[in-house]
């Protein structure tokens, strides 16, 4: 089963516990995988399998990605996502949808966007995410990252369900967190699905199971 070909990953595995599900499904030792997703974050993960493949997965996971983002307003996280620690912001604002439209808008385009510290952005060659559980005080710089398009799909607060699309090296708990920021509510990542890479859909994904 060489080739290049999405996964549609679920929620609760790391993109390399797919990588290891892949390899001994297959058999075969040389597999990648492109764009990471956490483990709370689901849908199209890129994988290749064999050595000419692997070589060539960053042509293939180049270019937009798409997601559904469910943003829980009012509370920070120390993650930015669902599993850190939360912390109440305000819970006395509940932005209208004409105001979450306008700050979305602030952020299409070319931005300056911090990662989050858990987040497997590399310091001296160490992910951030190491460093800071053991104990390090990081400070990660921002960087220009591009979003082609925010659309509200759905909004009762807390809950704001956002469609986003992206260029490379976006993340979307960033955008949750920076968000929230904005509407003076606090923000976080509730929930995410990668419903696109390039021209991996999330509709021809393969599950899991039924690699062979």
């Amino acid at each position: 089963m060489e080739g290049i070909f999405a996964v549609n990953k679920p929620v609760g595995i790391t993109s390399h516990d797919v990588v290891d599900i892949v390899r001994k499904k297959t058999g075969i030792r040389r597999v990648g995988h492109g764009g990471t997703l956490d483990p709370l974050a689901s849908g199209v993960l890129v994988i290749a399998v064999g050595r000419e493949n692997t070589k060539r997965l960053d042509e293939f996971v180049k270019g937009e990605k798409e997601y559904i983002a469910t943003i829980f307003l009012g509370a920070n996280s120390t993650t930015d996502d669902e599993e850190g620690e939360k912390q109440n912001v305000n819970i006395k604002i509940k932005p209208l949808i004409s105001k979450i439209q306008e700050m979305s808008n602030l952020f299409i385009g070319k931005i300056m966007q911090t990662p989050p510290i858990y987040s497997s952005v590399k310091i001296l060659g160490k992910p951030s995410h190491r460093r800071v559980r053991n104990g390090e005080n990081i400070k990660l710089e921002p960087r220009e990252v591009f979003i082609e398009d925010i659309e509200i799909l759905e909004y009762d607060y807390p809950i704001l369900r956002l469609n986003v699309t992206t260029g490379s090296g976006v993340y979307i708990r960033s955008l949750a967190r920076d968000l929230g920021k904005k509407l003076g509510t606090g923000g976080y990542l509730k929930a995410l699905i990668r419903t696109r890479v390039n021209n991996f859909m999330l509709s021809e994904a393969i599950d899991i199971e039924k690699i062979t």
